[in-house]
Order: C-alpha cells, then structure tokens, then sequence
C-alpha cells in the first residue's frame, strides 16, 4: 500500500509531511516564504514562492521518507488568500494575503446588500473574504480585474498547479465566496449588486466537497517533485477549518483552535445558529448535513513575534530566555494591557479597522514585563472569542489547540488561565497536515469516508489544567474596556491614506 502526502501552504512557509496508511509519519519538509507589506493594512505573496517552497519541502519529506510511492495527495492552505491569474494561469500580480485589511469599505458594502445568502456569514462578508477583495480590485486595479481569467482562493490554485483543472473547494467556496450549496450555487444577484456581475465566471466552474477526488498529479509536477507513483489529489481546504478533521472525533461541543500566525476557532454543529459575532453557520462546508462555524483572532503569535522580535530585538534563538523572565513576572505587576488588534478585529467585533495598542507604558517598563503583557493581550481575545461562541449558542465542550502554541510554554498556560478551562493540546503534530492525510485517504478510497479516516488518524493530546487568577478576571475586564475606550481613535488612525 502506498503513502499518503500532505501539503500545508501557511502564512510563513509550506510545510509537507509523508504519512503511512495508518497515520504514522515518515517524513516531513519546510520551506519558508515572504510576506510583503506595501502599505498599512497590506499584506501580499508571490504564488511563485509558494510552489519553490512546495517543491522543496516535498523533496525533503520523501527523502527523508525512504522515497515511497504516493497514492495520494492532501492540500491546505490560508484563506482568504487570493490569486488572480490569467488564460495562462500565470499571477497577473501579487497574491493578498488572508490578513490584508484594504477592503474594508467593499466589505461595508457587503453588509448594506441585505442579499439573503448573507445570512449564512453573520450579514455580511469580512474584510478578509475574496468577495471583497475582487470588489477591491474592480474597484482600484480595473484592468487587472478585466484581464483576471480566474480570480481564486490559495488552495484552488494550489490543486490547479498539481493537476492543471480548475476546481474550488466546497469549504472555501461556501465560507469566503458566499457560495450556497443548498440553493443556486454562485450568488450571481449578489455579486451583480456589489459591482462584479462577471466574478461567477472567474472563479472555478467545478465546486467539490472536501476528501472527493480533484484530478491526478500531471507528468510535469511528478517529476518536479520528484515522486513515485500517479496519486490522485484530494480537494482540500482552510488549513485551520480542515484541523478539527484531525482531532480524531467529529462529535458535537469539539472545537479546534490553531494558534499560530493567527488564530483560528472551528466548530461543526447539528443545528445552525445564526449571530453577527461568529462567521457562519456555513451549510455543508465540510461534511454533508452539518454547519461549520468559526471565529477568530487575525493576530496572534504574530503579535509575539513583534513584540519580542521586531520592538525589543531579541532573536528567535534567544526566545527561550525571554519567555522565562516573562514568565517570572507575576499577573497584574506590569500595569499593562496589550490589545491584539494589529491587523483589526475578525470576531466577535468584526472590526477590520481597530489597531493594536500598548496601554500603560513607563519609563520603568522593562521588555519582559512587556512581552508577558503581550501575552496576556493575546490570551484576552482568544478568551473573547470563546465567550462569542457560547453566547451565540456553539456548544464548547472539548477545546483542542494545537500549532505554535504548543512551542511557547508561557502562551499556552496563561491561555488555559485567562479562558478559565482545560485545553487538550495536540503533542508533536501538526493537525492540518495530518488532516490533510485524512482527507487524501478519503480521495484513494483507503477509508470510506472522513468520519472513518479521522478516527484512523487520532493524534496523541496532552491536557493543560488552568490555574485560577482573579488578577485575571479584572485583566480581561480592562482589555474589554480598553477596546472600547480606544475605538474611534483606532478608526482614525487606520483611515486610507493615499491612492488605491
């Protein structure tokens, strides 16, 4: 029997993992990418670094591997992230990145239509969405967006480069594309109200749930990446959204946080639920029958990395240490507060235009406190997201967190803290490559189905107790009231300035 690939485009690399029929891995690859911040609020890739970066980490992955044959391929990547590609499939221009904020006005736009499909995103798209992002473009980039052949989500262009046929993920197309499943399909009324009548026609004809078979690797790309064997590639998905298919059980009241460059919060329920502070509830998006909810903090380890890395200068290799002085500073002795808010808000406020700020600065501030503060901030929110969920009627039952979290001991303790429950951290694995395993096993007929291969390819869980702090509770109470205090100014500061 033959092996199962999984490929992983994140914010910061592709990542790519060989796995065994029964969910052992035998080899994993790396590569990383950069990220381009042209303006305020702008964040952009180039698609060609994603492919040398694929290329490379699976190269890495099947040597390290033994070189196997490959039955079958998996794919995730962020979304929304969009490409805009011409007749020859070649970017017209730089992807934007899932974090990029410049359409916050298109996504206004959104929220003003009333079109009854927006009842299934909380009444509106978000700023992040493709939907806004293509108004964006027809909008300021009017001949690139009449040039656009195909106007797509990461993960489709990623199967596109593997099999040469255009197909879009049920999941996606249901989650950023405002696509209904249940009913017509494309909003065409939708996007004709909003100014791109045509963008039907540039997204990908064929939309296809989740584990079903998009094609086969063509000549070409087998022998780039240097792999045995003719595997079949699985439609993928949102690499945070397709990790709950790793935790191993799909019962209701599970939900999967990544915590990562983001955070991503990702629950499946029986009964829909319909709130403007949680996206969703998306029919069908990645099984039959279901509704897929989720929320979110669009910056997180992110805001980590700027606070220990950019603002105090303290190189990844010497994080460790940093962490441990945070770690020495008690709740509440700092007098700060940290608002993650650096790129806006995703859920529950849904506020692309709040900012990051640090609150109650002195002279005698010191970087540890600071970083500890930094924590904190990023704790409060996933704390904030987590209350949206339960007030909006999720069942929350089981929290599994995996992703970078699991490498800063001080982030993943003072989370358990501040939301005041156990988290069931993943050990050792990264969930959306292990999901995309799973649903590679789907596409090869290796199980019948997701439920089935999920429960092959349970990860190995380590449970994080909390400690109880009420320095905690009067924290959380000031990050709200800070939020709120500091609002308008946000909304000020964040105002375009310039041209498109």
């Amino acid at each position: 029997m033959g092996t199962l690939l999984g490929i992983d485009l994140g914010t910061e690399g592709a990542r790519v993992s060989v796995f065994a029929a029964d969910g052992a891995v035998l080899g994993t690859g790396q590569h990383g990418y950069a990220t381009r911040y042209p303006r305020p609020g702008w964040a952009e890739q180039d698609p060609d670094d994603w492919w040398r970066a694929v290329v490379h980490a699976t190269r890495t992955a099947l040597s390290e591997a033994g070189d196997p044959v490959v039955t079958g391929v998996g794919v995730a990547t962020t979304a929304s992230t969009v490409v805009v590609v011409g007749d020859d499939g070649r970017p017209l221009r730089p992807a934007i990145l899932w974090m990029d904020a410049r359409a916050g006005a298109e996504s206004d736009l959104t929220a003003r239509s009333g079109h009854e499909v927006l009842r299934y995103s909380g009444g509106a798209d978000a700023v992040e969405w493709l939907v806004p992002k293509a108004m964006w473009l027809a909008r300021n980039q009017q001949e690139i967006y009449r040039s656009a052949a195909r106007i797509v989500e990461a993960v489709d262009y990623l199967t596109w480069r593997l099999t040469g046929t255009w197909v879009a993920s049920r999941m996606n197309a249901c989650c950023k594309s405002n696509h209904d499943p249940r009913g017509s399909g494309y909003p065409a009324g939708l996007y004709a109200d909003l100014g791109v009548p045509d963008l039907a026609d540039k997204l990908p004809p064929a939309v296809l749930p989740v584990g079903a078979p998009a094609g086969v690797l063509t000549d070409e790309v087998r022998a780039e990446l240097g792999l045995r064997g003719r595997p079949v590639v699985a439609v993928g998905g949102i690499d945070a959204h397709l990790s709950l298919l790793a935790t191993g059980d799909l019962a209701p009241g599970r939900i999967s946080v990544v915590c990562g460059t983001s955070n991503a919060f990702v629950a499946e329920i029986e009964t829909p639920v319909f709130t403007p502070t949680v996206w969703g509830p998306y029919p069908d998006a990645l099984r039959d029958g279901y509704w897929l909810v989720e929320g979110g903090q669009v910056s997180a380890g992110s805001v980590l990395r700027w606070a220990s890395e950019d603002l105090l200068g303290v190189p990844r290799e010497r994080l460790p240490e940093l962490m441990d002085e945070a770690a020495r500073v008690g709740p509440g002795e700092h007098g700060l507060v940290v608002l993650d808010y650096f790129m806006g808000n995703r859920t529950p406020l849904r506020d692309p235009r709040l900012r990051g700020a640090v609150l109650g600065l002195t002279l005698g501030t010191t970087g540890p406190q600071l970083y500890r503060a930094a924590v904190e901030g990023v704790a409060y929110g996933t704390r904030q997201v987590l209350e949206s969920f339960i007030e909006a009627g999720v069942p929350v039952e089981e929290i599994y967190v995996s992703g970078g979290i699991r490498h800063n001991p001080l982030w993943l303790q003072t989370t358990a803290d501040v939301v005041g429950r156990p988290l069931r951290l993943v050990v050792g694995d990264n969930l959306t490559l292990r999901a995309c395993a799973i649903i590679a096993a789907t596409a090869t007929g290796v199980h019948p189905d997701l439920v089935t291969a999920s429960a092959a390819f349970t990860p190995e869980t380590t449970l994080v107790e909390p400690s109880s702090s009420a320095v905690y509770e009067a924290g959380y109470a000031v990050y709200r009231q800070a939020t709120a205090a500091t609002r308008d100014v946000a909304h000020l500061l964040s105002a375009p300035r310039g041209d498109g």
